[in-house]
């Protein structure tokens, strides 16, 4: 199971570009740095993009990216760039990058969807976090964060909340849904948030790393409660139950991406587009 997690899918294959990650580095916190260098967070940055340049948080695919990058800055990764300029992504984008890199070394990496309580004291924002094998245990690495503005290593983070973990936390009354989500004040919070997340973790674990607004499939509370058993199991290291989680997602046609997503984008766009 771990060799698939060192091989690129179709969202991390940065095609004829793959050698602009050869060129990032080796050592997981510097690595962490170049890829802020690359993308600046649509939202988190203080920024306000519009337009075409806040339609880029729409693009899937890693080569799409790098072309993107590219074209502005026709110069390696690690040269700098002014934040303004850079990629307009979200955490997705900033993990996305990172565990391509990864991947690209032959280092077993994979994405991970979910919560982190470490944006504010009582709101759990939606976050992806990259997820990679040093050769005794995964570890998480946000590539969105500053280490200089976190009283903890964000290189190998304490605490991440997985969608898994919160909803079954949710279903067990441990917690209050509405504060998981995208913003404590917009609706995109609660029991079905956290519903639909939960299919977004599988679906990156399976190496269908979509955008965070892309949505199909259809998943009750009683799949959700099945899917997310699997996936802490298989976190706790149940090769059985990860060989399941695999072949449910990609066998169930409520769940296994068919070729298109609703996008509902915060860039503004509203409709199917196929992957």
């Amino acid at each position: 199971m771990m060799q698939r997690y060192r091989e690129q899918t179709r969202f991390s294959d940065p095609g004829t570009l793959g050698h602009l990650l050869d060129d990032l580095p080796d050592d997981v916190p510097a690595l962490l740095s170049a890829v802020r260098n690359v993308v600046v967070h649509y939202r988190a940055a203080g920024i306000e993009f519009t337009g075409d340049r806040l339609a880029e948080i729409d693009t899937r695919w890693l080569h799409k990216m790098l072309e993107l990058d590219q074209g502005r800055f026709p110069a390696p990764l690690t040269e700098p760039r002014p934040e303004r300029e850079r990629l307009v992504g979200c955490c997705r984008d900033f993990t996305l990058l990172t565990i391509a890199a990864l991947r690209r070394r032959g280092v077993p990496a994979r994405s991970r969807v979910g919560f982190a309580p470490y944006f504010a004291e009582d709101f759990n924002y939606d976050h992806v976090v990259a997820e990679y094998w040093n050769g005794r245990r995964w570890v998480l690495a946000d590539a969105q964060l500053d280490p200089e503005r976190y009283p903890f290593d964000t290189t190998d983070l304490p605490q991440f909340i997985t969608a898994a973990q919160a909803w079954m936390s949710h279903r067990r009354g441990l917690i209050d849904a509405e504060n998981y989500g995208v913003d404590p004040y917009l609706p995109f919070r609660g029991h079905q948030f956290l519903l639909d997340y939960v299919l977004l973790e599988v679906a990156h674990r399976n190496g269908d790393e979509v955008l965070l607004w892309d949505q199909w499939g259809a998943i009750t509370d009683r799949t959700a409660d099945e899917l997310a058993e699997l996936l802490l199991s298989a976190d706790r290291g149940d090769i059985d139950a990860e060989r399941t989680l695999t072949k449910r997602y990609e066998t169930d046609p409520a769940l296994h991406l068919d070729g298109r997503v609703h996008c509902m984008s915060p860039s503004g766009f509203d409709g199917w587009v196929a992957v």
